[in-house]
């Protein structure tokens, strides 16, 4: 039986992260990636960005070029799929094949959450979560004219850009009053709202999908709940992803959403640990309360707490502290996002949205604990101070553009 000292499952970018953190801690022992994407660890932001808009190329995507892995002796095992982990024994289960391992590190990350409805698995019908989903995708653009996304968050306000660039009629169908309502202020909410709107896209808010339409095997249409028949000779799922856990749930890890994790990220296994998107941990930045983070920042850091967690063990290894930041590109917009607006009970507006310039400030209880930061990089940069200390500044200053933010920290 092949037996590793570290096992990490998920090559995405925690998994590619722990492999990483371990090497640059000097840990010498042996290290296995296993992951069920043929590629070597790439990142994934872009897919809905750079990539699908042919920006950037797949190999400028690679988190590490291929030599780096073969330098640092970690072996990959790609295009495999963990099925099953067996805590007593110290194995992971792929196809009939067990592996041993000393430490386990989960990756897991997600998959896209898929419509349930009728219809769903008509052709043209798309999550955008990989790079073979973005590559059948971008297959069929050029018989497409007309798209409908459903979702208004990130991942489909970010496609409905790069489409509306390619000369696609886009239509965004989102359930809730505003786009980007989970995640988002309204003032936020409503600027996206409308530089999507000035663009062409057709933003349809408060609609519920029946079913999506086709004939044959190809989509030609979503239904909404009023019989209302939107065409479209593709659409797209953004609604969300399910955490890819059942493997440790099974096994009696406690969980849910996601994999219940302490503040070392080691999971209610022994020897197991978990990072990323699938992690469900307790965090300071949301005033405590458990949550999922899907950003990079979160994968990078907690599989680097993992590393130092096992090469210098419990006694030195500090807990998962690290301030969550986010970032979205749309048109010529980037939003840049520190800290969490979990809770928050007020805003500050601090520039002029008229302007394409702004942030909107987050508090609760008079503190900063959030900034949404449009094309604003040096709000971005200097509210970090604000959110790690927690400041109360005067809201007056808070929303003069000629105060200085760290001046307020």
């Amino acid at each position: 039986m092949q037996h590793y000292d570290v096992v990490i499952v998920g090559a995405g970018h925690a998994g590619a992260q722990a492999a990483i953190a371990l090497r640059q801690a000097k840990f010498a022992g042996t290290v296995a990636m296993i992951g069920d994407e043929p590629e070597l660890p790439y990142e994934r932001p872009p897919l809905s960005k750079d990539y699908l808009s042919g920006e950037k190329t797949f190999e400028r995507l690679l988190i590490r070029p291929p030599a780096f892995w073969v330098e640092r002796d970690v072996e990959m095992l790609l295009g495999q799929r963990v099925t099953a982990v067996d805590p007593q024994a110290h194995t992971v289960s792929v196809g009939e094949t067990a592996i041993g391992y000393g430490h386990l590190i989960w990756a897991g990350g997600g998959s896209p959450r898929p419509m349930t409805c009728s219809g769903h698995d008509y052709a043209g019908v798309h999550g955008v979560r990989t790079r073979a989903d973005v590559d059948r995708l971008m297959g069929e653009l050029a018989t497409t004219k007309r798209v409908v996304v459903i979702g208004g968050g990130y991942i489909g306000l970010e496609a409905a850009a790069v489409l509306t660039k390619l000369g696609k009629h886009v239509t965004v169908l989102e359930a809730q009053d505003r786009v980007l309502a989970r995640v988002a202020g309204e003032q936020l909410s409503r600027f996206y709202e409308g530089e999507h709107r000035a663009h062409g896209v057709v933003v349809r808010l408060g609609v519920m999908v029946a079913s999506i339409e086709g004939e044959g095997d190809k989509v030609t249409g979503v239904r909404l709940s009023d019989d209302e028949v939107v065409p479209a000779d593709m659409v797209i799922v953004g609604i969300g992803i399910i955490p890819e856990v059942a493997a440790l749930i099974a096994a009696g890890a406690e969980g849910g959403n996601g994999v219940n994790v302490d503040r070392h990220c080691r999971t209610s296994l022994r020897d197991v640990f978990a990072v990323g998107d699938c992690a469900m941990h307790a965090n300071d930045f949301a005033d405590g309360a458990p949550i999922r983070l899907e950003s990079v920042q979160n994968a990078n850091d907690q599989a680097t707490c993992v590393a130092k967690f096992i090469t210098a063990g419990d006694a030195e290894a500090q807990p998962y502290h690290a301030v969550p930041w986010f970032w979205s590109n749309q048109y010529d917009l980037k939003l840049q996002t520190v800290g969490l607006s979990i809770g928050y009970d007020s805003t500050v507006l601090r520039g002029d949205p008229a302007a394409r310039s702004f942030s909107l400030i987050y508090l609760r209880g008079g503190k900063v604990i959030a900034l949404d930061c449009v094309n604003a990089t040096r709000d971005y940069v200097q509210g970090r101070a604000l959110v790690l200390a927690g400041s109360s500044p005067d809201p007056a200053r808070l929303a003069d553009p000629e105060q200085v933010l760290k001046e307020l920290a």
